[in-house]
């Protein structure tokens, strides 16, 4: 097993911890969290697989609180998403699984502009905040190819995934922003908690230092998720385009221009 001197550092653990927290609360009411957790590991000096493998045991848990938070609020009903759950769980396996053979330079590179794109279309766009009345139901065929797709990015990266949940549900099924805030989040949990299982089985799992963020993220995630339910698509908007046009920044400055 892997240690660091940083494990025995209080004042390091410390800034994780609150970074992980506010990671959290972010993530659960817009998503992009892994935009914090990511470099922060980084920084803390883990090398890049352990970095993702540990993100994704820390993000596990704030996914999970947040999502059983808009479950138990009647905001997310999984029969209505079975073929998405499905195709997330199986792109999230095979994300993960050719995370350590497949360089995710290209996808980082293109990163920046399809997450500019969603920014531009949440300030640009039509945004419901109702359900349309007589709305079709939700539509199974759409459910594949998003979730396959979204599965498969989150398993080998991973950041702005909930985010980017949250644009596709609005543009492809009748839900408002804080309804499709709920799908976003339990799918989100769904493929953390499968490219977690093949990254413990690679050995890429720093464990005191993911729990200990965990945690954090937890507490963040479940005051994120009640904050948002009970500010509504009003108080989701402006952190959103926030949390996505700070996302394609922040990645368009490292991955272009190579600096951290």
């Amino acid at each position: 097993m892997l240690t660091f001197e940083l494990a025995t550092d209080p004042l390091v653990l410390a800034a994780l911890m609150a970074v992980a927290f506010l990671a959290g609360f972010i993530d659960a009411i817009a998503g992009g969290g892994g935009l914090l957790t990511l470099p922060a590991l980084l920084t803390a000096g883990l090398p890049p697989h352990l970095v993702l493998g540990t993100n994704k045991l820390c993000a596990t848990f704030g996914s999970a609180t947040a999502s059983f938070t808009f479950y138990r609020r009647k905001l997310f009903h999984p029969q209505q998403w079975r073929s998405a759950l499905l195709a997330t769980a199986i792109g999230a396996a095979l994300g993960a699984g050719l995370a350590h053979m497949i360089p995710a330079r290209w996808l980082n590179q293109a990163l920046p502009l399809v997450v500019f794109a969603c920014g531009l279309y949440l300030l640009f766009g039509r945004m419901p905040t109702t359900p349309r009345p007589g709305a079709e139901p939700i539509a199974q065929h759409r459910q594949w190819p998003q979730g396959l797709t979204l599965g498969f990015y989150d398993g080998i990266a991973g950041p702005g995934t909930g985010a980017f949940w949250t644009v596709s549900n609005m543009l492809l099924y009748p839900l408002d922003l804080l309804k499709a805030s709920g799908v976003a989040r339990s799918m989100n949990f769904v493929s953390n908690g499968v490219a977690l299982a093949v990254f413990i089985a690679g050995g890429q799992v720093a464990w005191g230092l993911g729990i200990g963020m965990g945690l954090a993220l937890m507490v963040g995630a479940y005051l994120g998720a009640r904050t948002a339910i009970q500010g509504g698509s009003k108080f989701i908007r402006p952190i959103f385009i926030s949390v996505v046009l700070a996302l394609s920044l922040r990645l368009a400055w490292q991955h272009w221009f190579g600096t951290a």
